[in-house]
């Protein structure tokens, strides 16, 4: 298709047209929305030469911030709440007795150790408050799952994950996967979570002090639990006297996945919270 004088609208669709070869129905279906939507943005906002350039270059020195550690895209799509978003589309419909899911987060790492229910997961001393998080698996008719997975993962006290610091945090701090007792029951051994930045010394930090936003985190424990005939949840633990909870800047906190962190004699705090999962 030529034009000499094609207009804006002409050549979106011309583009979408040639997307119609696309063998796969899927793909043919995203990509042409995604053509469709990119262009109408640009459309929106008249963008300029200098704007589009400057699009390109932030793109770029995003995927050199990526590494085996550190995923500056995820990060990019958590802040601008594409994540959440996802996570909204796909488990919007949870049943409401079951546990509600959130985002992975970029510091997951797969294969962590297998830990037996009570130890510590604590293989540096950060100085952190002793914390006990502990509860019961469970189906949704309430009857306990044995032998189901609790892969826990958070940050240390001093708000770094044990990814961000090698050489410094042993590589499986604060780390585990445990299975449920025959009651369905898990405890872990660990420090109790603190908000933090997350990293901000990228493209992305950079784009959150550009549009007046803040870095921080609400203070939470990861958890991924699975069991067979379950469908897997990735979800959050958070405390609910963190602050940023309002403001969590990868917009991951929901109320139901708030715990309290209740001090015992001993000193210890205390966080009682199940899981509950869906059949698959």
């Amino acid at each position: 298709m030529t034009h000499e004088h094609m207009t804006e609208d002409e050549l979106t669709d011309e583009v979408v047209r040639r997307l119609d070869a696309t063998a796969d129905p899927r793909l043919r279906e995203v990509m042409q929305a995604l053509v469709r939507h990119l262009h109408e943005f640009a459309k929106e906002v008249r963008l300029t030469d200098d704007e589009w350039l400057t699009g390109i270059r932030f793109l770029t020195d995003t995927g050199h911030m990526c590494d085996d550690v550190r995923q500056e895209f995820i990060l990019l799509s958590d802040t601008l709440g594409l994540s959440s978003l996802v996570d909204l589309i796909n488990h919007s419909d949870v049943e409401s007795l079951a546990t509600e899911p959130t985002i992975l987060g970029p510091f997951y790492v797969p294969e962590s150790p297998w830990r037996e229910n009570g130890d510590s997961i604590v293989e540096y001393d950060d100085g952190g408050q002793a914390t006990v998080l502990r509860g019961t698996v469970r189906d949704q008719e309430g009857r306990p799952i044995s032998g189901a997975v609790v892969d826990i993962w958070h940050n240390a006290a001093t708000g770094f994950y044990a990814v961000q610091q090698p050489g410094i945090q042993p590589a499986t701090n604060l780390r585990g996967r445990f299975r449920t007792d025959e009651q369905g029951r898990y405890e872990v051994r660990t420090v109790r979570p603190v908000p933090y930045p997350i990293p901000n010394d990228g493209p992305v930090g950079h784009l959150l002090r550009d549009t007046g936003r803040h870095e921080w985190r609400a203070a939470h424990i990861h958890a991924k639990v699975s069991a067979d005939g379950f469908s897997p949840l990735t979800t959050h633990v958070f405390d609910r006297e963190s602050d940023y909870l309002d403001s969590d800047t990868v917009f991951g906190v929901k109320e139901s996945l708030m715990a309290d962190f209740v001090p015992g004699p001993d000193g210890v705090r205390v966080c009682d919270f199940d899981f509950t999962l869906t059949p698959e």
